[in-house]
């Protein structure tokens, strides 16, 4: 008798959902665009985001610290001068081994995270700096 119940409950269901998503259509159909474009002027706009935490004036007034976010997110915007330092960095280190080192090991030594090496490795082997030899994680770079 619980099954029939639960069946006759879920067909109802179903039914009123199909109504509903019927009566939907059906406005759109018979609205114009311009209606359905509209936007309410007196309404303001009401953001769809979840309220923010509350936090402490001094940590919303006081600018983020100029280095990458450590457990994730995206970099700051780092000048050349700062890719320049963390090249040349890069070039030392590598004169120092001459059997040449891998990106992690190059990373390790600097002291700086896995997001921020990548583009300065890219523009030393595209201004012939450096070389390297091997793919994906085996590559290894050597000065040149």
């Amino acid at each position: 008798m619980d099954t029939v119940r639960r069946m006759t409950l879920k067909d109802e269901i179903s039914k009123l959902s199909n109504q509903f998503a019927q009566g939907i259509l059906q406005a759109i159909r018979t609205s114009s665009l311009d209606e359905i474009l509209e936007k309410d002027a007196a309404a303001p706009a009401k953001s769809v985001r979840a309220p923010r935490a509350a936090t402490s004036k001094a940590s919303v007034s006081a600018p983020a610290p100029a280095k990458a976010r450590r457990g994730g997110g995206r970099l700051h915007r780092r000048s050349e001068e700062e890719l320049g330092a963390i090249g040349d960095k890069v070039i030392e280190l590598l004169k120092a081994h001459a059997e040449g080192l891998r990106a992690e090991q190059i990373r390790v030594a600097i002291g700086i995270d896995a997001k921020e090496l990548p583009r300065p490795l890219k523009d030393l082997l595209a201004s012939k700096k450096i070389k390297a030899k091997g793919q994906k994680r085996a590559t290894t770079y050597f000065a040149k």
